[in-house]
């Protein structure tokens, strides 16, 4: 019995109390969850973890996990990858829970990384992007969101639906930014689409006008940025401002078109948007029927309804989660990274399995999604012309 519960052993009335709370320990399965719940990303982190929040709810209502309660156990990383690493290290050492969900940023997941393997615990990744992240050699990770490779890729099947002729980037500095870009601009140039210039920004910058005059200048007819929803909005008001004339298309999935309608106003017409996940159009999923009872969910939680396109990746990877332990037959950790290996889910985003990647022996798993555009005009979300 853990040391904690026996020094509780020392009274009588204290005894009940250490036995009650190895009960309640007994009847539950706890999932660690970190995500940015405040700082400059908290926007993403609380929709994930929303998102998080609906699947548990909803797989406890359908009687647990192995008959047994899922707990979540929800740490803040404060938007920051040292604070990452301290809250995946108490969920793993303070809270002793056997998987995790996280981190949201490329970056925040690469710090966290080195824990997993000294500690032999997996960790499903609902969000980030790098490449770097399934292919280390981190056996214990298991990512459902798509590699920015994998985005470009899809993205190949429509520049001549754009007429794409030159291309800036406008990255927010960090793995995931310049990831995307490099990624992107290695797809365009592939593809006999002229690449200008690319610049980036802090993910605390407030101040684009600098980036945004050289891109101005260049002579380019598009302009792709990737960063977090509370930046983009700031890049569409300034872009506007300064009557910078490129197409502008987003990347990365974590916009939130909704919600920079609502703050970006008419700045956002006519500009595009790759995503994960449609919820205006639920019908356009692989599994509209989950796609469609996710949704329902949400509102009925009084949820905003702008976080959609980020809160699935919580439910999904949650969902995950719970189908690799009960594959496992028992909430450890490497009973349920073994698990992973075999889980097929139905999921918001479509079919989730994972393939492997990375060195022989130490492969990680990649999920293989499905990728979306949708175009704001107008103050609504509309499906694009072609």
């Amino acid at each position: 019995m853990r040391r904690w519960i026996r020094s509780l052993l020392v009274t009588s009335a204290a005894a009940g109390i250490g036995l009650a709370s190895a009960a309640s320990a007994a009847d539950s399965i706890k999932v660690g969850v970190t995500q940015p719940l405040t700082g400059a990303v908290a926007a993403s982190g609380n929709y994930v973890t929303n998102g998080a929040k609906i699947a548990a709810a909803e797989i406890n209502a359908n009687g647990g996990v192995m008959g047994k309660k899922l707990e979540l156990v929800i740490e803040d990383n404060k938007s920051n990858p040292k604070e990452a690493v301290v809250t995946a290290e108490k969920l793993i050492v303070r809270d002793e829970v056997p998987v995790l969900m996280g981190a949201w940023s490329s970056t925040y997941t690469l710090a966290v990384m080195p824990k997993l393997m000294e500690y032999g615990v997996p960790m499903v990744v609902e969000t980030s992007s790098s490449g770097k992240i399934t292919t280390s050699g981190n056996p214990w990770v298991f990512r459902i969101s798509p590699t920015s490779e994998m985005e470009a890729k899809s993205f190949a099947g429509n520049i001549e639906d754009f007429g794409i002729e030159k291309a800036d980037m406008l990255v927010v500095n960090n793995d995931w930014g310049r990831g995307a870009a490099d990624e992107f601009s290695g797809m365009l140039e592939a593809n006999g689409v002229e690449v200008g210039v690319i610049e980036t920004m802090d993910a605390s910058a407030q101040d684009l006008s600098a980036q945004l005059s050289k891109i101005k200048e260049s002579g380019g007819d598009t302009l792709f940025v990737t960063s977090g929803v509370e930046q983009l909005t700031l890049v569409l008001k300034q872009a506007n401002s300064l009557r910078v004339p490129h197409r502008i298309i987003t990347t990365g999935g974590s916009q939130s078109p909704s919600q920079l309608i609502e703050q970006a106003g008419e700045a956002a017409s006519g500009s595009y948007h790759v995503l994960f996940f449609a919820p205006w159009f639920p019908e356009m999923a692989p599994n509209a029927d989950v796609a469609q009872r996710f949704v329902d969910q949400w509102n009925e939680n009084g949820y905003n309804a702008a976080g959609l396109t980020e809160g699935f990746r919580g439910y999904d990877g949650i969902k995950t989660i719970a189908a690799a332990i009960e594959k496992a037959g028992k909430a450890e950790p490497e009973a349920i990274r073994d698990a992973l290996w075999n889980v097929k889910v139905n999921g918001v985003n479509g079919d989730i399995s994972f393939i492997k990647q990375g060195p022989e022996g130490r492969e990680s798993g990649q999920n293989i999604p499905n990728v979306y555009i949708v175009k704001i005009e107008n103050g609504e979300i509309v499906k694009p012309e072609f």
